[in-house]
């Protein structure tokens, strides 16, 4: 899959829920690999913020980043939408120091993005897989999030309230295909007995029944009640009635739980990457979102490559035999066992290291070591494997090196490790010439990579 954008510009313009102020947010389309961007186009300079979970200041209310003098808040849903529809680069303008609340969802944003339109851009997308499990607690408040290896990304979240009206909940997105009917309207919700506070807090100036679900379920006095809809801007209710209060009714009588789950792909969007994997979170918030969106950030710089799946009970893209035909290599030289994986651009070849290669005769009799140079030839093996398998009468054809840069070798290889090589082409194939950027992994780690140029030429 290649990384996405959108094809055009679009605007909102609405309130902010915590200043009350006027604003518009723009989202604008970005070159590959640029991530999620904000500008604050109302300061001097109109300075720009990554949308990475390191830049989140705050997270009482809402998800807040900010940098020196830029502060921006009430990023989550428009965020959200971006990450569940596969954009992976844009360009957030706002005018002020918050994204409009619109109708406390993600719907808007959804649907203004299908208006203008995805486009495909030239950069594979990154992925990351989830290998092993991955959690993170707060001992203090209960909450945990835990997230496990998945073939695709999954979501499922369980609440649990000090209310009659939800007590307790839980909401799964088992395809993120579905977060635009099942997830993207649900709205943000409140209590009445946490707006009082709020209100002492300078914050929630913009809320009102068209914006969020207000659930009022413990009784005050109507002077109390009245006074409070004052502040707010709204009508006077009878204090008698308990329950739901919003101009809408409720879309599902789990959309507050379902609010929830929005909020995590909107702060997972912080991550930077995204995600294969099945999420399960416990009594979910800013807070703990923030804290996983960190911890998965350490994981991804800890294996800032990661290594292909290996299925050795799979059956080859390409197994000896073929590899023959391809490549003139013969024993000692042939050092690609089978292909795991080939794509228009890239391939994955395996090599197993028994006690009985030649090599280890000589190094070194003592402690048997595989030499680097010989590991840099089996990627490039495999790069020859990717471009002659395009060509007509391949066995008329060889590949040579003409250049080797940027070689690392991070650990030994010895009798009895399973390489796995990750090839990649940097450019198409001109004129025979072809540029590569290859990686060996032994197990989840790499063990060497190098670039390099090699010559496709004609056998006499």
């Amino acid at each position: 899959m290649k990384q996405k954008t959108l094809k055009g510009s679009f605007s909102l313009c609405g309130k902010g829920l915590h200043t009350g102020l006027s604003l518009t947010v723009t989202f604008n389309p970005a070159a590959e690999n640029t991530g999620y961007k904000i500008q604050r186009i109302d300061m001097d300079g109109m300075p720009i913020i990554d949308a990475i979970a390191e830049n989140v200041i705050d997270t009482q209310r809402g998800t807040v980043l900010g940098k020196g003098d830029i502060r921006v808040s009430t990023v989550e849903h428009g965020l959200a939408a971006l990450y569940a529809l596969g954009i992976d680069n844009c360009l957030i303008q706002v005018n002020g120091p918050e994204f409009p609340i619109l109708d406390g969802s993600a719907i808007k944003y959804i649907e203004k993005i299908n208006e203008v339109g995805i486009e495909e851009l030239n950069a594979p997308k990154d992925w990351y897989v989830i290998r092993k499990k991955i959690e993170v607690k707060d001992e203090e408040t209960g909450s945990c999030i835990t997230i496990l290896p998945d073939n695709e990304f999954s979501l499922t979240t369980m609440c649990s309230f000090e209310s009659k009206f939800i007590s307790s909940q839980f909401a799964t997105l088992d395809k993120i295909e579905n977060f635009v009917t099942e997830i993207a309207p649900a709205r943000t919700f409140v209590f009445v007995r946490d707006i009082v506070p709020l209100l002492k807090a300078n914050l929630i100036k913009g809320g009102d029944f068209d914006n969020a679900i207000v659930i009022y379920e413990r009784q005050m006095s109507q002077e109390q009640l009245d006074e409070l809809a004052d502040n707010l801007g709204v009508d006077h209710r009878d204090a008698n009635e308990l329950g739901y209060i919003q101009n809408k009714p409720l879309v599902w009588d789990n959309e507050c739980t379902r609010h929830k789950l929005l909020d995590i792909i909107g702060d997972m969007a912080l991550i930077g990457k995204p995600i294969k994997g099945r999420i399960i979170a416990t009594r979910p918030g800013h807070s703990i979102n923030n804290k996983f969106a960190r911890q998965m950030r350490k994981e991804i710089r800890k294996y800032e490559v990661q290594a292909p799946i290996y299925d050795p009970n799979e059956t080859p893209v390409m197994d000896i035999n073929r590899i023959r035909e391809l490549l003139p290599h013969r024993y000692p030289m042939q050092l690609v066992d089978k292909v795991i994986e080939l794509g228009a651009t890239s391939i994955v070849g395996v090599k197993n290291i028994t006690s009985n290669e030649p090599f280890f005769q000589g190094h070194f009799p003592q402690e048997p070591v595989m030499p680097g140079v010989l590991q840099i030839e089996a990627m490039a093996q495999c790069g020859g494997l990717l471009v002659l398998n395009t060509l007509e009468e391949p066995e008329k054809w060889s590949t040579y090196f003409m250049k080797i840069d940027n070689v690392k070798f991070r650990q030994k290889v010895v009798p009895g490790d399973t390489l796995l090589f990750k090839v990649d082409l940097l450019a198409p194939v001109r004129h025979g010439i072809s540029s590569m950027k290859g990686y060996v992994f032994v197990g989840d780690h790499i063990v060497s990579e190098a670039s390099f140029t090699a010559q496709i030429v004609k056998n006499k």
